[in-house]
């Protein structure tokens, strides 16, 4: 939520003391209603889905049983709801993203990246769901932002190679994920599109608008910058802002990951060195 705990913790507790002074029942509401308010139920399955994909704190790199109990619930959503686009847009989005989650860890439990990723290990059940959903839904409209990141997710799992994804498809959709619901997250993930697409000075560019926002000091950023600097060359300030995302890193599998980027970075700088010399 790109916000402290603190303020959370406190938003949490004012909810549940007006809850308390109003003498609110829960019931499930009818109609209108109902629908109004599923945006805010489609926010709190993908924010518990995000958070068992990448764990915020601690030794794990994922809660798997988070993940598995937000794809329960917003499964079973979808039943009661079955023309609810967005709702099925969520789901589809949640199965094309876990069935990477076999080829997103090595067996110690680290990180492996998408373009690193074995993609024979990817669950083909999982993407031919959530392709036939997002297809399906994208047909069905109102178009909404889940849909889209769905979309987003289905080119990635729709490509045989990581060098055959269609980066410039990617960034069209989300130049339209940025007119629906324009964020910071939305941004820094279209500069690392732009960037494979546009080149490495491209997606820098991008970042710039980032720098004094909800962002700023989020290790995401400084992994993107690190991860576009050494596609440009400059091996020795990718090495920095890798050092920087490791610090500023919550999770200590992505803290490890974004060390180790850097160290590769700075021995492979070291032995051409040695070698000029």
């Amino acid at each position: 939520m790109l916000l402290p705990e603190a303020t959370v913790a406190q938003r949490v507790s004012r909810a549940k003391a007006t809850v308390r002074a109003a003498g609110a029942r829960f019931t499930v509401p009818a109609g209108a209603e109902l629908l109004g308010r599923l945006d805010i139920v489609h926010q709190v399955l993908y924010l518990m889905f995000t958070e068992g994909w990448t764990a915020g704190a601690g030794p794990d790199l994922m809660r798997p049983a988070l993940t598995a109990e937000a794809m329960r619930l917003a499964r079973s959503l979808h039943r009661k709801l079955p023309s609810s686009s967005e709702t099925a847009g969520l789901l589809a989005l949640m199965l094309l993203q876990d069935s990477r989650r076999a080829a997103r860890t090595d067996p110690d439990g680290e990180l492996v990246v998408l373009e690193e990723q074995d993609r024979s290990r990817w669950d083909r059940a999982a993407i031919a769901e959530g392709t036939v959903l997002v297809t399906t839904a994208l047909r069905s409209g109102p178009l909404g932002p889940y849909q889209v990141q769905a979309a987003i997710a289905a080119v990635h799992a729709e490509a045989p190679t990581a060098a055959a994804t269609d980066w410039a498809q990617i960034v069209a959709l989300y130049d339209v994920l940025v007119r629906l619901t324009p964020g910071p997250v939305v941004s820094l993930n279209r500069a690392v599109a732009v960037g494979m697409v546009g080149g490495p000075a491209a997606g820098l560019d991008e970042l710039q608008a980032l720098q004094d926002g909800p962002l700023a000091g989020h290790h995401r950023v400084a992994a993107v910058r690190a991860h576009l600097l050494a596609r440009s060359g400059d091996g020795s300030a990718a090495a920095h802002w890798y050092r920087e995302a490791a610090r500023r890193a919550g999770n200590v599998r992505e803290q490890r990951h974004l060390a180790g980027r850097a160290a590769e970075l700075e021995r492979r700088a070291a032995e051409r060195d040695d070698a000029a010399r």
